[in-house]
Formats: structure tokens, sequence, C-alpha cells
């Protein structure tokens, strides 16, 4: 840092409260903070948010991560590093906004105004966002494995079914930007309001069905069909966006089960709500 950035030396360093996962952050005085990757797969990711993150905040009304500097590689650290403009905000949770209505209607509108975004150009999906916006096919070995681990617990041929049906989508529209990681670990709120949406390590041109993931993850059933009409999705793209959700909380509830009982609970709920909102839209038709 010293070396790099000799203009900055002077400010304090220090831990932030949620450091994620893809990177480690840390705040670089009151006003920044430092972004380092955790490991090689996410590396890429810097030159990626240096490049377009800049022309994406031009064009939207709410902030996002906005990188101010690129850091090299030295003998302290292998990999591409960067400095980006801190945020203010507390991340998201249930106890810390005001209306869960509004909130739908608030992130929907987000997301409308990123996929409207002209993506010529843009990455496509691909390894380098693992595949967020790209075909849910990537991961359909890895899906019908964990509902077979986990058969015990759950319908195994619903959850086959809802997975097949999501595989069995086509997307009929052009790409569109995603930010790739729609959750409330990556979503700021300031005064019970949405402020600030962060970390677009895995943003990508393709599919926008993954960001819709968290319809099920965070939200009930009345906010739920708020946001999927601001989002307009159709019932092919929503049953992708099912398929993410399924996905992602198979394989974390089947890597945790036997080690962390929290994570394990949570990702148990919300396969259980996958499971009862399909079933809800099915007597529905």
């Amino acid at each position: 840092m010293n070396e790099q950035f000799p203009e900055w030396s002077d400010l304090d360093i220090s831990t932030v409260k949620f450091s994620g996962n893809d990177n480690r952050t840390f705040h670089l005085g009151d006003q920044m903070s430092v972004r380092l990757p955790s490991a090689a797969c996410y590396a890429t990711q810097v030159e990626k948010e240096l490049k377009w993150l800049p022309i994406l905040s031009e064009k939207l009304s709410l902030p996002i991560s906005t990188p101010l500097a690129k850091g090299n590689p030295s003998e302290e650290y292998p990999w591409s590093w960067s400095i980006n403009k801190w945020l203010d905000g507390e991340t998201l949770s249930h106890n810390n906004i005001n209306d869960l209505n509004q909130f739908a209607i608030d992130l929907g509108t987000f997301l409308i105004k990123l996929q409207s975004i002209d993506a010529s150009g843009g990455p496509l999906a691909g390894k380098h966002n693992f595949y967020r916006g790209g075909p849910l096919s990537v991961y359909d070995e890895e899906a019908r494995d964990a509902i077979e681990n986990n058969k015990e617990s759950f319908n195994e041929d619903l959850l086959n079914e809802i997975w097949a049906l999501a595989l069995d989508s086509k997307l009929g529209s052009d790409p569109v930007w995603v930010h790739g990681d729609i959750a409330p670990g990556n979503i700021l709120v300031k005064d019970g309001k949405l402020c600030a949406v962060i970390d677009f390590g895995i943003l990508g041109v393709g599919d926008p069905s993954c960001d819709a993931a968290m319809a099920w993850t965070f939200f009930d059933d009345h906010s739920r069909k708020i946001f999927k009409n601001v989002l307009n999705m159709d019932e092919e793209t929503w049953n992708r966006a099912r398929g993410w959700a399924l996905w992602k909380a198979l394989i974390t509830y089947y890597g945790n089960k036997n080690s962390n009982k929290s994570i394990a609970e949570e990702s148990y709920n919300i396969i259980n709500i996958i499971v009862d909102d399909y079933e809800s839209e099915k007597t529905q038709k």
C-alpha cells in the first residue's frame, strides 16, 4: 500500500464488519475501501470491475461500488487488487427495512434499470463469473447429486420436477447486464430503505433470471409477487430464477448440514419455501 499509493499511506486501515467471501475488504480512511481477492479464481474480477463499473454507475440512479485505483501484485500479495469508494449503509436484513413490499419495488426497479443499459461488448457469462447469467445446465449434475443426497429430508420427485422445469425453459430475449449475486450481503440500507448495491465481482451479460433468486431467499409470498411483477418476468424466466435459488439452497444445505447447523437450517427453510411456492403456483393455474 505505502509503495503503490503513498498519497494514502497516512490513512488508517481497519477491518469491516462484513468482509465477504470472494474478497477481503478493509476500510481505508473514512471514504475508501481496499478489496483483495481471496483466491486466484476471483482475481480476474478486478480488471472487469475497473472497466465496467464506472460506465454502469453513470447510468444508474442508485449508488454502486466504484473503483478508484488498481493495486498491482507484489511479493506480499500475488494478485491485482483495488481501492474503491466507500458506500455508507447497513447490510440488508429483515430488521432494518421499513417496508418489505416497497423494498421489493425498489430492488426490482434497480435491476430493471441495470438490465436496460446497453450490454454490447460486455463480458458474456462464463467461468469468470461462475456462469451467472449463463445456462443452468452447467450445474445440472451438481444439483441432481444434491437432490439425491438430500432425499431423506425433501420430496425427491418434487425437487426433480422443479429443477427439470427450470432446465427446460429457454431465454427468449437478448442478453442483459446481471449483477450475479443479488443477496442481502451485497445490498445496503439506510433509514430503512435501499441505498446502494455493492460487490459486482461476478458481473456479466446474460440471462437475468439469476438476479431474481432472492425472491425465495428473502421475500415473503406477497412481496415475492410484487418483485416478480416489477421485474416483468415471463414464466420461463421465473422458472429459471427458481432453479437458481433451488440449486444454491440445495448445495448449501448439503455442504453444511453436518458442520454448520444455522446455515443448514436457513437453507432447509429456503428449499421448503421454494417447494411451497411452486405447489401454490401449480394450484392456481
